[in-house]
Parts: structure tokens; sequence; C-alpha cells
């Protein structure tokens, strides 16, 4: 199952614009989404609620989920993907539990020297934890609200390079997303010819998370079998379901793709050789630790 989380520190840098539409955009390309809010301010929540006074036609359900003291993060049956927006702060071991089950984080900054240093360090305390260092979890930073009068968007770009972060596009200043937003609409939801300009810098966006949001179907596995004998299947797995990932499945229902194949065991997170076991960081330490339990477990607020 798909999971994209919308993180950045600072608060209004855009985290719940990019949610919505990343959930929109799914819905009308027919496929069930949750909006999950991790913040306490439950911004995503109130949109979806001014949304269904709007009687919004979309191909598939946008389904809401609400942070509670005694629930963890269980999908209803039927939804196929998750979109996370995040608290401001996030840091430590709430970064590393989100970054934990999450296959790809996008970071929304502005233009600021506060947003860029913000980002900055919590894109390097990011590069700390095990899935993201492996390659298993994909970060990238998207510039928002740019003057496009400015050099906001050049100024963004040698920032990103600077500090190796994937930059994959930019969102222009415009009262329309405000608007939107008010609504419980996205610019997804507004005819093409009104949006063109807008609807065309999230392309590059898309672009970059569509082998997370449409993984390719994994390869058939085999059982080894003795000479003369047809391999015996063990079924599909889903190349996006991660071991860490499996709590994220309907409760009660069962997955042929995500239970045919074999455990996978997780290699402990050690120092590279020569490296001293005690220069790993605090928040590596703690990713590799956050490894070992399970998705329920953790999301237990």
């Amino acid at each position: 199952m798909p999971v994209v989380a919308v993180v950045n520190r600072k608060g209004g840098s855009g985290k719940s614009t990019l949610a919505t539409h990343l959930a929109a955009h799914l819905a009308h390309d027919g496929i069930p989404v949750m909006l999950g809010d991790v913040d306490k301010q439950q911004s995503t929540q109130a949109w979806l609620r001014l949304r269904a006074k709007q009687n919004v036609t979309n191909k598939a359900p946008i389904v809401g989920w609400t942070v509670d003291a005694r629930s963890v993060l269980r999908s209803p049956p039927g939804v196929s993907h998750v979109i996370l927006d995040t608290p401001g702060g996030l840091r430590g071991f709430d970064l590393a539990r989100v970054a934990m089950f999450a296959d790809a984080i996008v970071m929304p900054v502005c233009n600021s020297v506060f947003d860029r240093e913000s980002a900055a360090d919590c894109f390097a305390e990011l590069m700390t934890l095990p899935r993201i260092a492996t390659g298993k979890c994909k970060v990238a930073a998207v510039g928002m609200r740019l003057d496009a009068r400015t050099k906001a968007d050049e100024t963004l770009r040698d920032w990103a390079a600077k500090h190796e972060i994937p930059f994959i596009g930019v969102l222009r200043e415009t009262q329309g997303y405000v608007r939107c937003v008010e609504q419980g609409l996205t610019l997804f939801d507004l005819p093409a010819s009104k949006v063109e300009a807008d609807i065309a810098q999230w392309q590059p966006i898309l672009n970059w998370l569509r082998p997370v949001l449409h993984p390719k179907p994994a390869a058939l596995l085999t059982r080894p079998v003795a000479t003369g004998q047809s391999p015996a299947p063990l079924g599909h797995r889903v190349a996006s379901l991660q071991p860490a990932q499996g709590p994220l499945l309907p409760a009660g229902t069962t997955s042929a793709n995500a239970t045919a194949a074999a455990p996978v065991a997780r290699a402990p997170v050690t120092a590279e050789a020569g490296t001293p076991a005690r220069s790993l960081s605090v928040a590596g330490r703690l990713g590799g630790w956050l490894e070992s339990f399970s998705v329920s477990r953790l999301l237990q607020r």
C-alpha cells in the first residue's frame, strides 16, 4: 500500500495544500485514498467536511482519518493509498515513526532563509534514518508559493543542490489555492482550461511520485523443487508494501499478495566497516530500533 507523507517542521509551509491536492488527484484517477491528518489542528479533516458540502464528483472516494489516542492507523476497506499531513516541529521519535512506514516524503519549502534552513536540518535528520538512507523511502523538496516575478525558483534550486536535496518542482503563489482550500476543493476539481498553467507545474511532482503511487507488480516467486518438477508458485508480493507496512491493511482483511510470500527478515542496522558504532547519530539508532516494531504499535498515540 503506497504511503506518501508531507513533512515540514515549519508551520504555514503549505503541507495541507500539498496533501489535499495529492489526495484529490488520486481520487480523480479512480484510486480510493485515505487522507490522514497527524496534526492536532486536523486541517485536512476540516477540508474534507467542506468538500462534502460541495458534492464533488470523484471517480473514487477520499476517506478521512482522525488521530485518536485509542486507535491505530488502519486503512478502511477498499482504500489502496494513504496521504499523510504531518504537524510542524516533527523530529526525533515522531519523525522516525513517520519515515518508518512511508514510501515517499515530500517536503514543501517556501523561499525564506528560515524555511530553507529548517528544511535542510530536517532533511539531514531524515538521511540518518535506515529506511531513507537505504532508499526504501524517497525524499524530495517542492518550492511553495513562489513569486514568478522574482528569482525565488533559482534560489531554491541552488539551495537544494548545495544540500544535495532532490528538488522536483515549484508551485507559484496564487489566490487559486487559497480559494480552493476554503471551499474544500483543489485545482484538480476545476475546469482544466481555467488552471492549465498551474496544473502544468504539478506534472514534475506527479512524475516523481508515479513509481510510488503506481508501483509495478512484483515478479512471481517460486519455491525451489527437485530436478524435473515444475516450480511451485509462492505468489506475488506487492512491490510497494514494505514489511513494516503490513498492519496498514484493513483490519480483518487478508491479502494474498501481501501474505503469500515468506516473511522478510530485517538485517540489523550497523555502522559501516571501520566506523565506531558510537558515531551513528541518535536519530539513526532510533530509526533502526523502530524498524523492529510493527506499524500498528508505533502509530498508537
